[in-house]
C-alpha cells in the first residue's frame, strides 16, 4: 500500500510536473533540489511510473556509495509498502536484489559504468538519474559522459537526469547542451521546506597544529568532543557530528565514554547492521544518540531524529604521487558547499542548531566547492574506461573538468606496463576484460595473472583483500591479515568473502585444466606474488641503514615492533607519503623473495653498464638492476663505453668547475682576455664562461677529453693549450689577438706593463712617474684602461681613466701628499710634459 502521506510531505512532490514535462520535451534535464526533499526517493517513483499517472518506464539511479544505494531502495520500497526486490530493487558490488517487476534500480556509478561498457545502448532503461553530482566524483563525471555519448549517437531517446543539492546546476546543464543542440538542458528546481537552523561557531583553543596527511591534532577531537557534550546538555534532540575518517570517529567515540547517549559511528565500512540501526532512528527506549559520521551522510542518506551537528571543519581527499605510485588521502578544510550540506541536516524535522568548530573569521576562506576527483585522483581507472569506450585520451568526452595531462600520462604507463592497452592507448583484449572485473587495472593484473599461478580461489582472496584495505587492527602483515579474515565474524570479514566469491568467479575461467603450481604455495608466499603483481612499483628491498628502497625509487619504513622488520624483500600493498615525509609510511605488506619480485616487476628489470661521476670521480660499474634497486653490481674498469665515460668526465666538469683541467697562470690569462674581447666585440671572440666552456668542451678539449677515464686525467689537461682552439682561426681574427687584447702596454718610461682583463674593465697598474708625458690614457681593443697610479713604493696613489683630466686637475692633490714621502723623486708640477722615469731625480740626472 502507497503511503501517500509520506509522499506528499516531500517537498520535490511540486517539482516533478515540471520535470516530467521538461523530460518529454527535451530529453535531459538538471534537478537542483536541497538534501531531504525527495529529489533521491520520490522523483525515480514518479518517473517509473509508480506513482502518478506517468507511463510505465524502467529507471536507474546511480548513487556514490553503496550505503546510499540500499537506503535508497529501502526507503522507495517502503513507501510503495513493497519489500526490496518487488518494484524497487539495488546493484551493488557482490550483491544483486532485483526481479522480473523491478521497475526502479538503484545503483552504484561503478556498477552503472560496468553497464555502459558491456552494453553501452544500456537497453530496457528509459531514464537513468544521476544523484548527488555535485560531490564530483570520478565514477559520476565518467558515466555523465559516456552517457551524453550515448544519446547523441545511440539512443536520442533515453532521458537523463543529473541531481544536484548545490548550485552548481549552470555547469551541468551546460555540460548537456551537447545532448539538446539548442541551448543549456533545463534547470527544475525545488525548495526545501526545511525548519531552518542557527549557525554557531565554536573555535577551538589557540594552539591547534593544522592537519597533515591524515593526522588530526588530537587537541583539536577534544574539542570536537567537548562540543558534542556542550551541545547535548544545551540542545533536545540527536546529534550528528561530522569527522573526517575512521579513526577519529572512533577516537572521538572513546573520548564521549560516559555521556548520556547511544553512541554510533556511521562510515562505509560499518557493519550493515549499525548502518540500518542509525538509518532506522531511535529504538523503543527513545534513547537520544550520537552519530558520528564521515562524508557519507552529508547527502543521500537521511538520520531521523537529528536535531544538532556538530561539524570539525574538515574532510578527507585523495591525492596520488603519479611518479612513485603512491596514492594517500589529505585532510582538508571542508567546502562552503559541504559545510552547508552537513548544516542542513539538523533542520530536517525541527528547528536545528550547527555548531562549526572553527572561528567565524575562517569561514570566508574554505573553497566554494570539493576538489573534483577528476583533478586530485589517480587516473589508471579512468583512463582505461576511457580507452575501452574508444577515446584513449579523454579529449571527446564531456566532462566538467579536463583530466591532468600529467595523471593521464602516468596512468597510460601503468596501463602499457600491464598490457591493458597498446602503443597507442587503445584498450587491448587483455585491458577490456581488466575493465569488466570491477577493480582498479592494478588488481585486475594480480588476479588475470595470478589465479593462473595460484589458484582462482586464493588469488581471488588476495585481491579481495587489495580492494578494500583490512581494518588497522588486523595489523600490518597480509598474510596474517587474510587469516583473520578467514576467521573473522565482523562486518569486513563478511564483505571480504562475499567479494572474493565475487572474483573467484570471474577468476575461475582462467585458470586451465588441473591445479596451478603455486596451490601448493603457503600463504605468505601467494599474498607476497598477487600483492607484488598488483603493484610491482612496490616491490621493496630491505637498506643496510634501515627501512626499504622501493623499485619506484621512494624510500619506506615499516611501523616499530612491526613482525615485518626482518624480511628482506616486501611487497607493498598500502603505503602512503605526506608533503612532510622523506619516506612512505608502510601500512601494509607481504613478504616476497627476490626471484618473486623480479617475475612480477620484470618489466622494471635492466642490466646494463653505469658510468657517472661520484663523489668526485668516475665511476664505472656494470649493474643488474630492478628499477631503483640494485641487485648486483661489477666495478666495470677501464672496460666501460667511452662514450659514457666521457659523458661522466663532462658531468664532473659541470658539478665541479673548470678548476679539474689544470690551469697556469698564462691560461688562467688568456681567459680573461678572451672573456674581455667577447663581451666587448662579441663574435668572432668565443664566449669563456663555465657553461659555454662545457657545452663547447667537443671543440677545444679534444681528443685529450676522449682519452680520460677519471679525474687524475682531466687534471693533465693543459687548459691553456686547449684553450687557444677556440681562438677565430678560420676568419684569420686569432692573429690579432695581442692586438686587441695585449699581454702587455709600453708606457712612456719604456718598462712593458701587464695588463688585468679579470675586471670590468681592463686595468694598467704602473707608478706614476713611469706616466709623464702621456697626455692620453691607453686603450685595448677600443676601451680605455683604467690607470692604477702607484706611489714610488708601489702603493695606490690614484685611479682614472682620463689621465688628461688628472694631470690638469687630480695630480696638484697628489703631489702634495707624496712629495713629501718621497723627496728623492721628481714631482714636476706639470707632469704632462715631463720625462718619465722609472728611477730618482739623482738618477734621472746622472742618466743625462
Amino acid at each position: 500500500m502507497i503511503r501517500n502521506d509520506a509522499l506528499d510531505r516531500l517537498p520535490v512532490r511540486h517539482a516533478v510536473p515540471e520535470l516530467l514535462a521538461a523530460l518529454a520535451e527535451r530529453g535531459a534535464a538538471v534537478l537542483s533540489a536541497p538534501p531531504g526533499t525527495g529529489k533521491t526517493t520520490l522523483v525515480p517513483l514518479a518517473l517509473a511510473g509508480l506513482i502518478g499517472d506517468g507511463p510505465a518506464r524502467r529507471v536507474l539511479v546511480a548513487e556514490p556509495r553503496r550505503m546510499a544505494v540500499r537506503a535508497a531502495a529501502r526507503r522507495m520500497a517502503w513507501l510503495l509498502g513493497e519489500e526490496v526486490g518487488g518494484a524497487v530493487g539495488f546493484s551493488v558490488r557482490g550483491e544483486r536484489r532485483t526481479g522480473a517487476a523491478t521497475r526502479v534500480e538503484v545503483v552504484t556509478t561503478g556498477i552503472l559504468l560496468q553497464r555502459l561498457q558491456r552494453d553501452p545502448e544500456l537497453a530496457g532503461v528509459d531514464v537513468v538519474l544521476l544523484d548527488e553530482c555535485h560531490e564530483r566524483h570520478l565514477d559520476a563525471d565518467t558515466a555523465m559522459a559516456f552517457l551524453v555519448d550515448v544519446r547523441a549517437a545511440l539512443r536520442p531517446e533515453l532521458s537523463l537526469v543529473a541531481a544536484s543539492a548545490t548550485s552548481d546546476a549552470e555547469a551541468w546543464a551546460e555540460l548537456l547542451t551537447v545532448l539538446e543542440g539548442g541551448g543549456p538542458a533545463p534547470i527544475v528546481r525545488s525548495e526545501g521546506e526545511s525548519h531552518g537552523y542557527a549557525v554557531r561557531f565554536a573555535a577551538p583553543p589557540a594552539g591547534i597544529r593544522p592537519a597533515h596527511g591524515t593526522w588530526v591534532d588530537p587537541a583539536l577531537l577534544r574539542h570536537v568532543a567537548s562540543t558534542v557534550r556542550l551541545a547535548l546538555e544545551r540542545h533536545q534532540g540527536d546529534v550528528l557530528c561530522f569527522l573526517p575518517g575512521t579513526g577519529e570517529i572512533a577516537r572521538t567515540a572513546g573520548l564521549l565514554d560516559g555521556v548520556d547517549a547511544e553512541v554510533l559511528q556511521l562510515h562505509g565500512r560499518a557493519p550493515a547492521a549499525v548502518q540500518d540501526a542509525v538509518l532506522r532512528g531511535a529504538g523503543p527506549g527513545g534513547r537520544r544518540r550520537v552519530v558520528l559520521s564521515t562524508s557519507v551522510a552529508e547527502s543521500s542518506l537521511t538520520v531521523p531524529g537529528v536535531r544538532i551537528v556538530v561539524d570539525s571543519g574538515l574532510a578527507r581527499e585523495p591525492r596520488t604521487d603519479h611518479a612513485r605510485g603512491l596514492g594517500s588521502l589529505a585532510t582538508v578544510p571542508v567546502s562552503t558547499a559541504a559545510a552547508t550540506q552537513r548544516a542542513g541536516r539538523s533542520g530536517r524535522e525541527a528547528a536545528g542548531v550547527v555548531y562549526r568548530c572553527w572561528a567565524e573569521a575562517e569561514d570566508g576562506g574554505r573553497a566554494r566547492f570539493p576538489s573534483p576527483e577528476i583533478r586530485i585522483a589517480d587516473l589508471a581507472d579512468f583512463a582505461l574506461r576511457a580507452a575501452c569506450w574508444g577515446d584513449p585520451t579523454a579529449e571527446g568526452l564531456a566532462l566538467l573538468d579536463a583530466p591532468p595531462a600529467g595523471a593521464m600520462a602516468a596512468a597510460r604507463a601503468v596501463l602499457g606496463s600491464i598490457g591493458a592497452v597498446d602503443g597507442d592507448g587503445r584498450a587491448t583484449e587483455r585491458g577490456v576484460r581488466m575493465s569488466r572485473l570491477g577493480l582498479h587495472p592494478r588488481l585486475g593484473r594480480a588476479l588475470l595473472d595470478g589465479a593462473p599461478e595460484v589458484g582462482a580461489r586464493r588469488a581471488a582472496e588476495v585481491v579481495a583483500l587489495l580492494s578494500e584495505e583490512p581494518p588497522r587492527d588486523y595489523g600490518d602483515d597480509l598474510a596474517a591479515a587474510w587469516r583473520t579474515a578467514r576467521q573473522g565474524a565482523d562486518g569486513y570479514g563478511a564483505r571480504w568473502r562475499a567479494e572474493a566469491r565475487r572474483l573467484e568467479r570471474s577468476a575461475g575461467e582462467v585458470v586451465g585444466g588441473g591445479a596451478p603450481a603455486g596451490e601448493r604455495e603457503g600463504d605468505d608466499a601467494v599474498a607476497g606474488l598477487v600483492t607484488a603483481l598488483a603493484f610491482p612499483e612496490r616491490v621493496a628491498r630491505a637498506r643496510e641503514q634501515g627501512g626499504y628502497l622501493m623499485v619506484s625509487g621512494s624510500g619506506a619504513r615499516l611501523a616499530e615492533g612491526s613482525r615485518l622488520r626482518s624480511s628482506p624483500w616486501l611487497a607493498v600493498a598500502v603505503a602512503d607519503r605526506t608533503a612532510r615525509d622523506a619516506t612512505a609510511r608502510v601500512r601494509l605488506a607481504a613478504v616476497v623473495d627476490e626471484a618473486m619480485a623480479c617475475r612480477a616487476a620484470g618489466h622494471l628489470r635492466s642490466t646494463g653498464e653505469e658510468v657517472h661521476w661520484e663523489d668526485g670521480d668516475v665511476v664505472a660499474r656494470s649493474v643488474d638492476r630492478l628499477g631503483a634497486v640494485e641487485l648486483t653490481v661489477r666495478p666495470l674498469g677501464a672496460g666501460a663505453e667511452p662514450a659514457l665515460v666521457r659523458e661522466a668526465l663532462l658531468d664532473g666538469l659541470r658539478r665541479e668547475g673548470l678548476g679539474l683541467l689544470r690551469w697556469r697562470r698564462e691560461a688562467g690569462e688568456l681567459r680573461e682576455r678572451l672573456a674581455f674581447l667577447h663581451r666587448e666585440l662579441g663574435e668572432p671572440w668565443p664566449d669563456v664562461s663555465e657553461g659555454a666552456l662545457v657545452d663547447r668542451a667537443a671543440e677545444w678539449l679534444e681528443p685529450e677529453l676522449s682519452r680520460a677515464s677519471r679525474r687524475a686525467d682531466l687534471g693533465r689537461i693543459d687548459a691553456g693549450e686547449a684553450l687557444r682552439r677556440l681562438l677565430p682561426w678560420a676568419s684569420g681574427e686569432a692573429v690579432r689577438l695581442d692586438e686587441l687584447a695585449p699581454e702587455r702596454i709600453e708606457v712612456p718610461s719604456g718598462s712593458r706593463i701587464r695588463v688585468e682583463y679579470g675586471g670590468e674593465r681592463p686595468v694598467l697598474a704602473v707608478k706614476l712617474q713611469e706616466m709623464f708625458g702621456l697626455a692620453q690614457t691607453p686603450r685595448v681593443a677600443g676601451v680605455p684602461v683604467l690607470v692604477h697610479l702607484l706611489s714610488p713604493a708601489g702603493r695606490p696613489a690614484a685611479v682614472t681613466a682620463d689621465l688628461a683630466s688628472f694631470w690638469r686637475d687630480g695630480y696638484r692633490a697628489v703631489r702634495a701628499e707624496l712629495r713629501g714621502r718621497y723627496p728623492k723623486h721628481p714631482w714636476p708640477e706639470d707632469p704632462s710634459a715631463a720625462v718619465p722615469t722609472r728611477h730618482t731625480s739623482a738618477r734621472l740626472r746622472g742618466e743625462r
